[in-house]
């Protein structure tokens, strides 16, 4: 189960401040379990769901006769398929004053066995998850007696808002939880201050919390262009004016305070006064002496595009010279919305995601495509790869956005507006209500890849219904529900983000095309040249274990010997303190295949790589953004990985489209060694640290933050890595059970 399934599906909404005191106050948290609620159900303060068939699938009771300690004990256990995991959380929304954060718990198993039991906990922020542990590296399994576990994390003070700390049943089995304690720094959380915060200006703007009161817009020409050269200008000054960057206003506010004038405006000469008089208000900067000559133009890659700003088609000359003295004085190395990661990532913050919105009005609807739309405009380092004119995207959605009819229709015009991008890395990432009704709560539970423009059926997730009897490897999948593949490939593709064709191709199946809210599933299928028709039961798409896409063979461990010619490394497996054992077990090989058809599970590329690296050579450079200069992108140093000089023999690196970010970055690293072969097909073209993103409505996304190069200058971004020689499974390849991409690795050690 991917881990942000085990988060939270909902946040509170968080105050955070600029201002801060300690005070002594005594926090209350019932870990031990003995506070019971008035009809002794369940333990008081603790949540014991996030979905509602939660309920069903895990209940939570109250035990008085299995317990650590004292009365009672907490415990959670699967009773049906309804979903893939259970829970408890007791929330403390409160800042205290530390820098390190314990959660200690005792946990009781009896027959977990095909997933695992844990502690969780998560520390969140006004907009973003600062740290979060849920034991899935080290979970208990099985059955066990009473044993105290420990999550230890950072404890940002500054940042914290909300202490969120529980325990967690993943698939089948019992668990007891009890005696639960929390420390900071060493110290019972009853005993440490709480600091209490001072709302910031944009804090204390709350007139607009519940809706824009705005949501009669009727779109014309002029109404598009007004509300185009609004979303611009809103953006521009966000990340320009140094009121803005200073905290001043709450612009999402401001926003909605200008949005029924500019309305108004019936042509261009009433717009661009409203607007002028808009700019006025926030005064003017102070004279940035240095400002103009900041940027590195012969190490640019990427200039701002400013839209309609300064081409004075729309604009007055007026208005145009004052934001251009804007632009000259901008002077902001971080601000109150943006602040520039250390690695080079942009860092989104106080963005409101206005999260009890599910259907938020026009003008939050707008907020939603004018947010976005501009960080994409500043901050993403590929905006030049997009593939169309990022500014005809925002004249486009404009229109989708105002008339979006329902919850819906919204969450599908952001999710298509996302996709434009077209990078792996932005989806929509959080449970969404409306999409998840969208695409279905039944799943089948067997696997089917695209094998060139066909859908073919290639294994399992889930032994059950019989449905190793029904479909077999091999299968071509030609309709479902009476529809042919390629309809509704074409139906689904502009709901699909992904950086390449390859990589959509990837994850239709999960997402689309093998989901329905109707339990019966009608495949035709071709089986060795017969047609088919087959009706199968789906499951609940919660259990489905798509897991087994990234890690198909979990108990397998990270490294072996294939035989005594070659070793194997499956990266997802392996630990970097695995290291000395592969030297020592490979030391005679003649070469090591390495599985990057997976996520790695540690960082690679200064612990293995030297031991394969013949020689110390670069393997990457980066393009950086900024926030005193939106919008560029400027390449910086190249990054170079020792040479160790371990391991003589060939190294094959094996890729598909499930390669992908770290896994991109990694066999990248891997390249800068002359030993090495790259072999599969187009990879998932992510590359880069990502950087999370807060819409209205509670949606969650993330873009690749970071642009990610070869020393020569070609990106990883949408093409994936380089490959040596294309490899590909077939059908035939499927049914006869062959991993035809490890046959090849095999054969190019072995020089056959």
């Amino acid at each position: 189960m991917d881990m942000s399934q085990l988060k939270p599906l909902f946040i509170a909404i968080f105050l955070l401040g600029a201002g801060c005191r300690a005070l002594p106050q005594i926090t209350k948290f019932n870990g031990d379990m003995e506070l019971l609620s008035p009809d002794k159900t369940r333990a008081a303060g603790w949540i014991t769901y996030f979905q509602p068939a939660q309920q069903t699938a895990y209940p939570v009771k109250v035990d008085s006769v299995v317990k650590q300690q004292g009365k009672y004990s907490i415990s959670i256990e699967k009773v049906n398929e309804n979903s893939g995991y259970g829970m408890i959380d007791y929330i403390i929304p409160k800042t205290f004053k530390g820098e390190k954060i314990q959660l200690r718990g005792f946990l009781k198993t009896e027959n977990v066995n095909s997933g695992y039991a844990g502690l969780w906990m998560r520390i969140d922020g006004m907009d973003k998850t600062i740290a979060f542990d849920n034991m899935h590296d080290r979970g208990v399994k099985g059955t066990t007696d009473w044993t105290e576990y420990t999550i230890d994390l950072d404890y940002d003070s500054s940042a914290a808002i909300n202490i969120n700390a529980g325990a967690l049943l993943i698939g089948d089995g019992k668990l007891w939880a009890d005696n639960f304690k929390l420390f900071i720094d060493g110290q019972p959380i009853e005993n440490v201050p709480v600091i209490t915060r001072t709302l910031s200006k944009p804090e204390r703007d709350t007139t607009f919390k519940n809706g824009s009161g705005i949501d009669t817009i009727v779109i014309d020409q002029q109404q598009v262009v007004n509300l185009t050269a609004l979303g611009q200008l809103w953006g521009f000054l966000k990340y320009h004016h140094p009121v803005i960057a200073q905290g001043n206003y709450n612009w999402d506010a401001k926003l909605f305070r200008i949005m029924p004038a500019v309305n108004k405006a019936k042509n261009n000469r009433e717009l661009s006064n409203v607007l002028e008089k808009w700019v006025d208000g926030l005064g003017v900067p102070p004279i940035c002496k240095g400002c103009a000559t900041v940027v590195d133009a012969a190490n640019t890659k990427l200039q701002p595009d400013y839209g309609m700003l300064f081409t004075q088609k729309v604009f007055s000359a007026s208005l145009t010279n004052k934001l251009a003295y804007i632009l000259s004085n901008c002077n902001n190395s971080n601000g109150y919305y943006i602040d520039m990661l250390t690695n080079g990532n942009p860092a989104f913050l106080h963005e409101n995601s206005y999260s009890k919105m599910t259907y938020p009005d026009e003008g939050y609807r707008l907020l939603c495509l004018f947010r976005y739309w501009n960080m994409i405009n500043y901050f993403y380092p590929y905006k030049y790869a997009i593939g169309e004119d990022w500014n005809n995207v925002l004249v486009d959605c404009i229109p989708k956005f105002i008339n979006s009819a329902n919850a819906t229709d919204y969450v599908l015009n952001t999710l298509a507006l996302i996709a434009r991008v077209h990078d792996t890395h932005a989806n929509i990432w959080s449970n969404n209500a409306a999409l998840s009704e969208y695409k279905g709560k039944y799943a089948v539970p067997f696997q089917a890849k695209f094998i060139g423009d066909k859908l073919v059926v290639t294994g399992y997730y889930n032994d059950t219904l019989n449905i190793k009897q029904m479909v077999k490897p091999g299968d071509v999948i030609e309709k479902i529900n009476g529809q042919q593949i390629n309809e509704l490939i074409k139906k689904y593709l502009p709901y699909t983000p992904a950086s390449n064709y390859s990589t959509q191709l990837r994850d239709l199946p999960n997402q689309f095309l093998l989901r329905s809210n109707t339990k019966t599933f009608d495949f035709d299928i071709l089986r060795d040249g017969k047609k088919r028709n087959m009706l199968i039961s789906g499951i609940g798409y919660a259990v489905v274990k798509y897991s087994l896409d990234m890690n198909p063979a979990p108990n397998m461990p990270g490294y072996y010997l294939i035989n005594e010619q070659i070793g194997y490394v499956f990266p997802g497996r392996y630990k970097n303190m695995d290291l000395p054992k592969i030297e020592e077990l490979f030391a005679k090989t003649k070469g090591i295949i390495i599985d990057m058809r997976c996520y790695p599970s540690d960082f690679m590329p200064f612990t293995f790589v030297p031991f394969i690296k013949a020689d110390e050579s670069g393997f990457v450079k980066f393009t950086k953004g900024s926030a005193s200069n939106p919008g560029w992108f400027v390449f910086k140093e190249t990054v170079t990985t020792p040479s160790l000089k371990l391991y003589k023999g060939k190294v094959v690196v094996i890729v598909n489209s499930t390669t992908q970010s770290q896994a991109e970055y990694t066999t990248m690293a891997f390249q800068s060694s002359p030993n090495v072969t790259v072999i599969g097909s187009q990879t998932a073209g992510a590359d880069g640290d990502v950087s999370a993103i807060q819409l209205p409505g509670g949606i969650s996304t993330m873009v690749s933050g970071l642009g990610i190069y070869y020393p020569d200058g070609t990106e990883t971004q949408r093409k994936g890595v380089k490959i040596d020689v294309v490899v590909k499974p077939s059908i035939e390849g499927i049914k006869a059970g062959r991993d035809e991409l490890l046959e090849k690795a095999k054969s190019i050690i072995l020089g056959e």
